[in-house]
């Protein structure tokens, strides 16, 4: 195949949500996109993977669908495969797939098998794929095929805020904010910055299911800002990122949560 002459950027769970909104910025920017995501059906356009795809080209960008589990090795090892055999170079990985517990319970009550569920996609996943993409940038910044590499990790405020009725999502999303501050100190002497961004209460079909809940609490004064934030506010913040204005920020955590973390009197 002809490998890409733009930039290419790999966005994980990028389907729907966050990550979508992630990858239609990024070829808004000028980025051939690889989009993944868990499910991808290439005769429905009109919704996940390939719906991403089909508007991202619509806009005359460029666009390829990887189905791959990031908590699957074998997965893992062949979208990389995917990455060197279309594209040639990777200059941006965002890792944000990730999942909610498939149903909330108390920390007391909560299960292994939840846990591990979490870990395994939330965590081990996009540790591990950080792995493959960091020496394959190192690689490819020898070769001079990309300039530098760059290396996002969508966190959560859930990261350093207890919920104890989802105390595995909490557990997950800190252990990969350090994942993100282990791979910006490893990764500096190679040029190739990384952050993590952490999205406050954002409107997705992953927080559909408490829309209720959130709505009252942003209503009574939760956040400075009264609203609900979108996937384009994360968008925004992984472009600035993508185009080079903070490489010297690497291993910073921008948080993008409406003011959820200000410490208020």
């Amino acid at each position: 195949m002809t490998h890409s002459s733009k930039p290419v950027a790999l966005v994980t769970g990028a389907g729907q949500g966050i990550g979508r909104g992630i990858a239609l910025q990024l070829a808004q920017d000028g980025f051939a996109i690889l989009v993944n995501d868990v499910v991808a059906d290439p005769a429905d356009a009109t919704k996940g993977a390939y719906e991403v795809k089909k508007t991202i080209e619509a806009a005359g960008g460029e666009a390829e669908v990887f189905k791959a589990d990031v908590a699957s090795a074998p997965d893992r090892a062949a979208m990389l495969d995917f990455v060197e055999e279309r594209f040639g170079r990777l200059d941006l990985l965002v890792n944000n797939a990730g999942v909610a517990p498939r149903e909330r319970r108390d920390i007391l009550e909560a299960t292994e098998e939840s846990f591990e569920r979490l870990m395994s996609i939330n965590l081990q996943g996009p540790y591990f794929l950080t792995q493959l993409v960091a020496n394959k940038m190192i690689a490819w910044k020898k070769a001079g095929r990309i300039e530098t590499g760059r290396i996002v990790f969508i966190t959560s405020i859930s990261a350093y805020t207890s919920s104890t009725g989802r105390g595995e999502y909490c557990v997950s999303k800190a252990g990969l904010a350090m994942a993100a501050t282990l791979y910006a100190d490893r990764l500096a002497e190679f040029d190739i910055p990384v952050i993590q961004i952490a999205p406050g209460i954002i409107e997705t079909p992953m927080t559909s299911a408490v829309k209720g809940k959130y709505d009252k609490m942003i209503a009574e004064g939760l956040l400075p800002t009264k609203r609900w934030g979108q996937p384009e506010d994360i968008a925004k913040a992984v472009s600035a990122f993508a185009q080079g204005y903070l490489d010297y920020s690497t291993g910073a955590v921008i948080e993008v949560g409406g003011g959820f973390g200000l410490k208020r009197l």
